[in-house]
């Protein structure tokens, strides 16, 4: 049997193993880290198109079970007048899988959980050095090299390790790095806030100085981020600054807006965390001919369309169906480069035209984000969910 082996243990590794056990091949996940669950403090959107592509290796259960629904968007100005209100991207499809709003940590433990039930291995604290294909009497094979002096050996290599993935930087020492896009993104949650929030709705408010987006949980907390300028984080190093400062300075940003942010910011205990936002507009080489990358590692979005964790979750799904039905590892990265890279990349400049939107300081109406059709017309919307996985 083909085996592969799966740098990165989180959203991508889970869900490309799975998709790997479904097309008959066996799959041994390597993460770096000693344990999971990173990005405790930060939520997610998992739209239709990606509760899609996990129905397909029958893995979406757990993530609608551990999730609620995010049906609508409704617009703010910074006066508090309302803008207007669409429904959330995928909903007008008519699946009954619409978007869910989970934390990302739920996500990665469902999906681990998943993933262990199926009898898929997790090898904890194996950071990647390095890799090689060699020529032997079974034909061409990879070795993995692990920074704890360990190796290990596969038909090919699969670089789920997000965004400055050490994968992507074995295949081409030339590829581009993360772009760090000038803002910084705040996550934080409150029981406390009285405003009112329509359920399974977010709200989306264009400050003068920051952008907002809440929603109300089932439970009635509220979560909440922010898109505000600033300095790049260092991510070498323990957070300097505490969740009071960041809540301080997020409600500062919002205080002269005639909003609801302020108070819902200033509502919120210590369960604040910031983190930087990057993307990466084109990665020129996904491939070699035993390695390849997805998800972050290939095409890193900037957080505002929220569509990373979908789009990686396609990208584990239609490489499976590729190796499946391919007769070789190179051929099969490069079918699955055709299927992927146009639909990725629109989704990338589109996230980049929503930042810049969003960084303004816009007080209009929103307008329409770099690369995605008007609203309304042929095909609107299918940059992020017009794209059927058939297994």
């Amino acid at each position: 049997m083909t085996k592969a082996l799966i740098i990165g243990g989180g959203i991508a590794g889970a869900v490309t193993a799975m998709a790997l056990r479904k097309a008959g091949i066996d799959a041994e996940i390597f993460e770096a880290y000693p344990t999971g669950a990173d990005d405790v403090g930060a939520f997610l959107v998992v739209f239709a198109n990606g509760l899609e592509a996990l129905r397909v290796i029958d893995a979406h259960g757990p993530v609608v079970e551990h999730s609620f629904p995010a049906q609508r968007v409704e617009f703010l100005g910074n006066d508090g007048a309302r803008l207007g209100e669409r429904p959330m991207a995928g909903t007008e499809q008519g699946t009954d899988l619409g978007p869910r709003t989970l934390r990302r940590a739920t996500l990665y433990q469902v999906l681990h959980v998943e993933a262990a039930r199926r009898g898929i291995p997790v090898r904890h604290g194996k950071r990647l050095v390095g890799a090689e294909t060699v020529h032997g009497a079974d034909g061409r094979r990879v070795v993995a090299a692990f920074a704890d002096g360990s190796r290990a050996e596969g038909d090919l290599l699969i670089g789920a390790d997000g965004l400055h993935s050490v994968t992507r930087t074995l295949i081409d020492p030339a590829a581009p790095r993360p772009r760090y896009t000038g803002q910084n993104t705040v996550c934080g949650y409150t029981r406390d806030a009285r405003a009112p929030l329509a359920p399974d709705t977010y709200t989306m408010i264009f400050g003068k100085r920051a952008f907002f987006g809440c929603t109300r949980a089932p439970d009635g907390e509220v979560w909440w981020f922010a898109n505000v300028p600033g300095p790049e984080l260092d991510r070498t190093r323990a957070p300097m600054t505490t969740p009071d400062t960041w809540r301080a300075r997020v409600a500062g940003l919002f205080s002269d807006d005639d909003t609801p942010a302020a108070d819902i910011v200033r509502a919120s205990g210590d369960r604040v965390i910031a983190s930087n936002a990057y993307d990466i507009a084109t990665t020129p080489t996904w491939y070699t001919d035993t390695m390849v990358v997805l998800g972050d590692a290939a095409h890193a979005a900037a957080p505002n369309a929220a569509q990373g964790a979908s789009m990686a979750i396609e990208d584990s799904v239609v490489l499976a169906k590729c190796l499946r039905d391919r007769p070789d590892p190179p051929s099969a990265f490069a079918a699955y480069e055709e299927l992927r890279r146009e639909r990725v990349e629109k989704v990338v400049a589109a996230s980049a035209g929503m930042a810049k939107l969003t960084a303004s300081g816009a007080t209009g109406r929103p307008t329409r984000p770099a690369g995605a059709p008007e609203r309304g017309s042929a095909g609107a919307d299918d940059w992020l969910t017009g794209y059927r996985i058939v297994w």
